[in-house]
């Protein structure tokens, strides 16, 4: 299963869960820009962590418990392990809704993918990401040996790690090398070269995005929509174009799309997500 594809599988409790979650991200990453690369690695290291633990990946889904509960043990886990910033996003994860403790680990991995493209693309390097993640693909593709070593799973993770690292040497990007490790050691069931072109694909979906859809229960004024688009362009590093639409019946606040994103800050909206929450 490649990312992309892992995301688009997700039940719609852990859809729900993983964009409350990336706003979470978006905000701590607009605070704290720099963090994008340790948040992302991090992110990764606790995935890695909950795949060997099974217990633990099944207490922390565990949609039957406290979900305070289960931030605590989040906070009692890892506090002082690792950056504020990733504990954030982790508490906020613990505390969401799942639906299995595979789709909680998918989340998470999004989620560190999410946070080192952001990071790339605010350095302008997301282009450069992007395309060493396509040639890395086309390059493994075309080794044969190499590309089999890979799918071992016998095979000593160390060894492909090395195997990889003589590969790319110092001759990538940080993140493309970050990605292509994460996905080396932790393939959790996806070919490699599937999950380069996967990643590389989210790079190319998220250096095009540029227009975001906004629907409103009212008119925007100028001032609003300044704002507004001032605080998308912090949060995707481009210049985004709204595309306004009027709809009364959401009570309030805002609907905003911007690629495969939504966010959903509408009167109605929030009581939709109450309402499933308790029907649930």
């Amino acid at each position: 299963m490649t990312a992309t594809s892992a995301t688009a599988s997700l039940h719609a409790a852990s859809r729900e869960a993983l964009a409350a979650v990336e706003l979470t991200l978006l905000d701590v990453l607009e605070a704290a820009p720099a963090s994008a690369a340790t948040i992302g690695e991090e992110l990764f290291a606790v995935v890695g962590l909950l795949d060997r633990e099974i217990g633990l990946r099944r207490t922390l889904a565990d949609a039957s418990t406290d979900p305070a509960a289960r931030e605590r043990l989040v906070t009692d886990l890892l506090t002082g392990k690792i950056a504020a910033g990733t504990l954030t996003v982790l508490t906020t994860a613990a505390g969401a809704r799942w639906s299995s403790p595979r789709e909680l680990l998918d989340g998470l991995e999004s989620l560190a993918v999410t946070a080192l493209l952001v990071g790339a693309e605010r350095a302008g390097r997301l282009d450069t990401v992007e395309d060493e993640l396509f040639r890395l693909g086309r390059i493994i593709a075309d080794q044969t040996e190499l590309e089999q070593v890979l799918a071992d799973r016998n095979a000593p993770t160390e060894g492909k790690l090395v195997l990889v690292r003589e590969l790319i040497g110092g001759k990538v990007d940080p993140t493309s090398a970050a990605l292509v490790e994460n996905l080396v050691a932790h393939p959790r069931g996806r070919q490699v070269v599937a999950g380069l072109e996967a990643l590389a694909a989210e790079a190319a979906k998220r250096r095009e995005r540029s227009v975001a859809h906004v629907i409103s229960a009212g008119p925007l004024s100028a001032e609003q929509q300044d704002r507004l688009a001032g605080a998308l362009q912090r949060i995707y590093s481009r210049p985004i174009a709204l595309h306004l639409e009027i709809d009364p019946g959401l009570g309030g606040g805002l609907v905003v799309k911007v690629g495969d994103e939504v966010i959903d800050g509408s009167t109605t909206g929030r009581l939709d997500a109450l309402r499933r929450r308790f029907a649930g």
